[in-house]
């Protein structure tokens, strides 16, 4: 199928604006859902199947960075992000962004694709029956030494998934730093900045080493789809920034979790 068919540029539509929107609304950085979108379309498209997973990995971060600039600075606006906090968590996110991305970049794709898919489930089952304990939208006082470590936590699932970490930053942030859901979701946002850059610059940089490559790419990066996406993403992240600041985001999570566990039994069933 042509990828340029009406059918494929809609569904390129929906899935982007819906990642912006979770992305803003959640802080999850918009992954979960354009990593499972570009396994089938790069697929489709015919790349070389070496190379699709790393191509969908690296892609999907290069639109998560501008993305989540986009809902960092809505968050900002709301005072919903703790600099202070966001130094701390950046320079683990840096570290664990590296290094997710070379893991990743030597690993072949097939098993980079279940990997993703039981960390879909696992995420989903997470979301579904925990329940945060945080009751009060005080801050409280952290260690440096443990937002580093919630960082690089969140750098190294972003990296290596090719995804936003927030799904593993935001769940950490409550759980272990104790913070508020919204301060929890803009510190996550700023956090995906810092851990998207460092692993995109590693996707290219590793994919360039390749004598196989895909059309319209650099290195792992898929420019052409970037750039469809990526505007849609961004205005959709605003969206969601607004709704996450005034809505009660329990409904949304289930709802969430549910697709979640669809989309990642889906891509173990099509090993």
């Amino acid at each position: 199928m042509d990828l340029f068919s009406p059918q494929i540029i809609a569904l390129i539509v929906v899935f982007g604006s819906l990642a912006g929107f979770l992305a803003g609304l959640l802080g999850i950085g918009g992954g979960v859902i354009l990593v499972p979108l570009f396994l089938w379309l790069f697929n489709l498209a015919g790349f070389p199947p070496e190379i699709i997973v790393h191509t969908a990995f690296g892609t999907s971060l290069a639109i998560i960075l501008p993305t989540a600039v986009s809902s960092t600075l809505g968050h900002r606006v709301r005072g919903n992000v703790d600099w202070h906090m966001v130094v701390f968590l950046a320079i683990g996110g840096l570290i664990g962004s590296l290094a997710g991305s070379s893991a990743a970049a030597v690993i072949p794709g097939e098993t980079l694709k279940i990997c993703f898919g039981s960390m879909q489930i696992l995420i989903s089952l997470k979301l579904l029956f925990y329940k945060t304990p945080i009751l009060t939208t005080d801050t409280p006082k952290i260690k440096s030494s443990s937002l580093i470590l919630v960082g690089l936590a969140g750098g190294l699932f972003s990296a290596f998934f090719g995804m936003g970490g927030g799904v593993v930053a935001v769940p950490l942030m409550l759980m272990l730093l104790r913070l508020p859901i919204h301060l929890a979701i803009g510190n996550s946002s700023a956090l995906i900045v810092i851990s998207s850059l460092s692993a995109v610059a590693c996707y290219i940089f590793y994919g360039l080493q390749q004598a196989t490559v895909a059309p319209f790419s650099l290195g792992y990066v898929n420019i052409l789809i970037a750039l469809m996406v990526a505007p849609l993403t961004i205005i959709f992240a605003r969206i969601g920034v607004k709704l996450a600041s005034r809505a009660s985001q329990a409904k949304l999570i289930k709802i969430f979790a549910i697709m979640l566990m669809f989309v990642g039994i889906k891509i173990l069933l099509k090993l």
